[in-house]
């Protein structure tokens, strides 16, 4: 037999070991039968992936099925112990550093606040430190680790693993893939922040049966991962999802983006924007308990303070982070009319205030969207609320496994 013929045939097994595993982590219990049908392989074909998927320690059997005619079968499901996943999501003010188990679970996790204005290199050293905590953790409970996933906000280059800019950061070309790799010794891998969020809920969330979605990553900016047709959308380049950076008003009073533009959408959606309209709210003397607040705490206006002044009733706190909210569901009306999404996902820290923001971003959407596709669409809440971005990076290093299981090493 030719080495292209021996190429071919474990190209070929790889796929179907991946599209055998993908089939158990959707179905989450199933068995050897069912994997055959629901496939179309044969069952001997199916036996053979199954038991090469159990002996890298991705799957595991879990009870009997004993329901209907015919013999009792197993019942297989995806094995949490197939090894450790170290998550790094850097926030344009924090670091946030997990580890889980192969599903999602957190193991262990930590967040450290940054300085948007320190050092590039101190930030990541800082990061390093945490990554190092995580990584102890795992060698203290005896599992492999499958890799490391970091979710960055900003524009990435996947093939080299390579931040090229983030306009809230002001980085740019930073090699994050080369810099954790060497650190670690782990495989890195790089994305997009709401890129990421998405493989979350497609892999772990709300959206494991949804074809077409579109999470939004809302913070100190704003950011868009599409997943349309079953597959993240990254576009030519792979940039694809700075919705943020969209024009929706050009007006000469309002500051400039990050990235140098006026009238981006994040400038009237995101956290700053709502820290400005309290902050005008309070130069013209409305009635707030927020200045009380501040004193009390010996605190700068942050969004955790509003979200605290809101929960206590007070009208500033709600009718600011309602108007960010009605202008979030503009810029949203606007994708939902272009793609006709099945689903809206809402994510990152300013989920905080979902309670508040979240009818305003509904009303917005149905006002401004064509009626027979805004009618069609849900806006839902992230199932890992501030937390997306971080299961995210999970998620891209748990997707990689399932489209690649032999690059688990047998037990």
């Amino acid at each position: 037999m030719d080495s292209k013929t021996t190429a071919d045939q474990a190209f070929v097994r790889e796929l179907n070991l991946s599209l055998v595993l993908r089939r158990i982590q959707n179905e989450t219990r199933v068995s050897r039968a069912q994997l055959a049908g629901e496939t179309g392989l044969n069952k001997s074909t199916v036996s053979s992936l199954v038991d090469e998927l159990t002996k890298r320690g991705l799957i595991h059997e879990t009870g009997i099925n004993s329901t209907g005619a015919g013999r009792p079968a197993a019942l297989l499901e995806i094995n949490p112990q197939a090894g450790c996943i170290v998550g790094v999501e850097l926030g344009v003010d924090f670091v946030s550093v997990a580890l889980t188990d192969f599903l999602g679970k957190i193991l262990w996790r930590k967040m450290a606040g940054t300085d948007p204005a320190e050092a590039q290199d101190r930030v990541i050293a800082h990061t390093f430190q945490l990554v190092d905590e995580a990584m102890e953790v795992c060698r203290g409970i005896s599992l492999p680790l499958l890799g490391l996933g970091l979710a960055t906000p900003g524009t990435v280059d996947l093939n080299e693993g390579i931040l090229v800019f983030a306009p809230n950061l002001h980085w740019h070309n930073v090699p994050f893939r080369q810099r954790f790799s060497e650190h670690t010794g782990l495989k890195v891998f790089v994305e997009n922040d709401a890129n990421a969020a998405a493989v979350a809920e497609h892999l772990f969330g709300i959206a494991r049966q949804c074809t077409d979605f579109v999470f939004v990553f809302a913070g100190v900016g704003i950011g868009g991962g599409f997943f349309l047709n079953g597959k993240l959308y990254r576009g030519k380049n792979g940039y694809a999802g700075e919705i943020g950076h969209s024009p929706i008003m050009a007006d000469p009073l309002q500051p400039p983006c990050h990235c140098g533009n006026r009238g981006c959408w994040e400038t009237y959606a995101n956290q700053y924007s709502i820290i400005q309209r309290v902050q005008a709210r309070l130069e013209v003397k409305r009635s707030s308990i927020i200045p009380n607040l501040m004193a009390e705490q010996k605190a700068p206006l942050s969004i955790p303070l509003i979200k605290q002044a809101a929960d206590a009733g007070d009208a500033e706190a709600i009718s600011s982070f309602a108007e960010a909210g009605a202008a979030m569901g503009q810029g949203l009306a606007t994708i939902i009319n272009f793609l006709n999404p099945e689903k809206i996902i809402l994510g990152g820290p300013l989920s905080v205030a979902a309670q508040y923001m979240l009818p305003a971003v509904q009303e917005a959407v149905a006002k401004h969207c064509l009626p027979e596709i805004g009618k069609k669409v849900s806006v839902e809440l992230s199932q890992f609320g501030a937390d997306a971005s971080l299961i995210g990076a999970i998620a891209i290093v748990a997707d990689n496994v399932l489209s690649n299981p032999t690059h688990v090493e047998r037990r």
